[in-house]
């Protein structure tokens, strides 16, 4: 995915394949957009794994908050939401790459993009998505946002 656009087979993958999920930038505060993607994304059964240097030690979602993704390394995180600036995704994409062995996708949020970060993630096999919410997504693609009044272009009588 080089070009950094995505197909909807491509993010029902990702969905689909994940189980666990560090949260880099999590927070404690429920009005902030990290908490409740983090609160959504737990309530469709993935696994959070919270990472926060400033709220280390504290809990979220019931989970201990992490002071790096060094201290998740045994989590089996197999992806990374980052919910820093663009200019820290680069070194939390670095760091996720050399400590977690079942990284598969690296997840930056909706004004998050680095794509010199993305590249090396991509050279290695992980899938790399910029500009989007795994929350969002999971909700257009399974049929969620018709509940707030939007148009998601997918028919179904399904609701996973």
């Amino acid at each position: 995915m080089t070009t950094f656009s995505y197909t909807d087979p491509e993010f029902r993958e990702i969905l689909d394949r994940t189980k666990v999920i560090a949260i880099v930038g999590v927070t404690t505060n429920p009005v902030r957009p990290s908490f409740y993607v983090a609160r959504y994304l737990q309530l469709k059964g993935y696994r959070i794994v919270p990472v926060n240097p400033r709220l280390a030690g504290q809990c979220v979602l019931g989970q201990p908050i992490l002071p790096s993704l060094d201290a998740a390394s045994g989590e089996d995180v197999d992806m990374v939401d980052i919910f820093r600036r663009s200019s820290e995704a680069g070194a939390i994409v670095d760091q996720a790459i050399s400590v977690l062995p079942n990284l598969k996708t690296i997840w930056m949020q909706i004004g998050v993009s680095d794509p010199e970060a993305a590249a090396r993630a991509e050279a290695i096999g992980l899938t790399v998505v910029m500009n989007r919410c795994p929350k969002i997504e999971y909700q257009r693609l399974y049929g969620e946002l018709r509940i707030g009044g939007f148009n998601t272009g997918i028919v179904s009588s399904r609701i996973r």
